[in-house]
């Protein structure tokens, strides 16, 4: 089998000089940290049979159990990736104030497309909560214009960084996935995934948390933002701890720093297409330990999407489904499952995040709920599926 090749950074020659990523310390805090599965993904290029069925045994543990993992050795060496993080430290300081302007996003419209203001997630002014993001989606690599001045030097960079991870890192990883499933092993990439350009009908963002403050921390309980949906969401692990995962046992646990590598997370859609066979975990961004709290947190994260014409339903085609039948979790599959009892009409996977999208709430404000097996849960409903997230 033919290796895959690493990822090669366009030259830095003739930019701009930019400061390298001012990254915090880890914590120094006893913590009962996520338990995760680790993959290393170039084991997926083995000449050796049995290499290869160890790594699909391994990976099908960790999607049913935890429905994250983590991926090591996908091929960006450190020093590449840590030079995406200090273009985008360089974005967050060196935004001009017109840009922030120019380029606010309206997610109302079903994307978060452009810059996040600091003040809540819908365009209008809301509740301060020290989140600002700049999101870019297919236009962004297509338009110089769409993008903040700062970094129209870098974005041969981005553009490159972004193609390598779908084209590259995603790729395999849904191959990994398919063999799961019994399927052929580009399947979900050639039947699931959108494909066009470096992030198809997905999104990159550079995320930057500014400390806590008090007044929010009160009205929030420490929760900063809720989860995500898709297929696949990749976010590099960073050393402030904030990404927190729901557990079997009814507990949030942080996930541990593991510099360069890969959190791995599977949405809604993997979940949903595999008949509840793979896990798509609740997770959340909460406030980082007490030695971290004074901390900015810069974040990079890809979602990757689905071909927003295909519709929410399992995939027959599984000889897993075929032989198993469905997986009914408390997740969102099994509410899922009762709609599509019910008769009600099925929305494709682009009306799906862009309802998600367009409804997001604000964390400061009261929630839903429901009680589910004595644990007090929050929810949203779209097309009469109740996405559930524990308190």
């Amino acid at each position: 089998m033919a290796k895959t090749a690493p990822y090669v950074n366009p030259s830095i020659e003739g930019k701009p000089s930019i400061p390298a990523w001012d990254a915090p310390s880890p914590t120094k805090t006893e913590q009962d940290w996520a338990q995760l599965h680790t993959i290393e993904l170039s084991l997926l290029d083995s000449d050796d049979p049995k290499v290869v069925q160890d790594l699909v045994a391994l990976a099908k543990v960790a999607i049913k159990e935890d429905g994250f993992l983590i991926l090591k050795d996908y091929g960006v060496a450190f020093e590449d990736l840590m030079r995406q993080f200090a273009i985008a430290q360089y974005l967050h300081r060196n935004i001009s104030e017109e840009d922030k302007e120019r380029l606010l996003w309206d997610p109302e419209g079903g994307l978060f497309e452009g810059y996040k203001a600091p003040y809540g997630w819908k365009r209008a002014r809301g509740e301060e909560d020290g989140i600002t993001q700049f999101n870019f989606y297919s236009p962004e690599y297509e338009d110089i214009k769409k993008v903040p001045t700062c970094v129209h030097p870098f974005m041969d960079e981005i553009t490159a960084f972004c193609t390598y991870l779908t084209q590259s890192v995603n790729r395999r990883l849904l191959r990994l996935l398919s063999v799961v499933l019994e399927l052929p092993p580009d399947y979900l990439w050639e039947n699931v995934q959108s494909r066009g350009g470096p992030v198809a009908e997905g999104y990159f963002r550079h995320a930057l948390f500014q400390p806590i403050k008090k007044d929010f921390k009160e009205k929030s309980g420490g929760l900063r933002m809720n989860g995500d949906y898709g297929t696949t969401t990749m976010l590099f692990s960073v050393p402030i701890s904030s990404l927190q995962i729901w557990g079997v046992d009814g507990k949030w646990r942080y996930v541990k720093y593991e510099p360069g590598a890969l959190i791995i997370n599977l949405g809604d859609t993997l979940e949903i297409l595999s008949g509840g066979h793979f896990k798509a975990t609740r997770h959340r961004v909460f406030q980082p330990p007490d030695d971290q709290l004074h901390e900015e947190r810069l974040s990079l994260v890809l979602f990757n999407a689905s071909e927003g014409s295909l519709r929410m339903t399992p995939c027959m085609d599984s000889p897993v489904l075929q032989r198993e039948g469905c997986v009914e979790y408390q997740g969102v599959y099994k509410e899922f499952k009762a709609v599509m009892n019910a008769g009600i009409p099925i929305p494709t996977n682009k009306q799906w995040r862009e309802a998600q999208v367009a409804s997001i709430r604000d964390v400061t404000k009261p929630q839903k709920e429901v009680m589910i097996d004595g644990k007090s849960h929050s929810y949203r409903e779209f097309f009469g599926v109740k996405v559930l997230l524990p308190v």
